[in-house]
């Protein structure tokens, strides 16, 4: 891993935002993406320098496209956002993931209404 990988890493292991599970270099069609949750329909890339490069531009944006067929958000960061940033790449994420996850309906015992 990057140090931006592992330092993102370490915000969002072990449920530590919102109680939600994340996995780190999880095969989903036929691609390898740095961070996962199932439960937020949500896939978060980090994003080096050559990512910058028009070909490399051409390939991420038909595999977000692909990820967005599958009913799955992709959010992307620049390594130096998440070195230099963490707090705002942090709270854009927190945000996404509130926003993606339902709210959990009241309780209702069994019964009649």
């Amino acid at each position: 891993m990057t140090d931006a990988e592992q330092l993102l890493w370490s915000r969002l292991r072990r449920k530590q935002l919102l109680g939600v599970q994340f996995y780190r270099q999880k095969p989903l069609a036929g691609f390898i993406v740095d961070f996962y949750s199932a439960a937020a329909s949500l896939v978060i890339e980090l994003d080096g320098s050559q990512h910058f490069e028009a070909g490399h531009q051409a390939n991420d944006k038909e595999r977000d496209q692909q990820l967005a067929a599958m009913g799955l958000l992709v959010l992307r960061f620049d390594n130096k956002q998440v070195l230099q940033e963490l707090d705002e790449v942090m709270q854009v994420i927190f945000d996404t993931v509130e926003r993606q996850i339902p709210p959990c309906p009241p309780f209702s015992k069994g019964g009649k209404t």
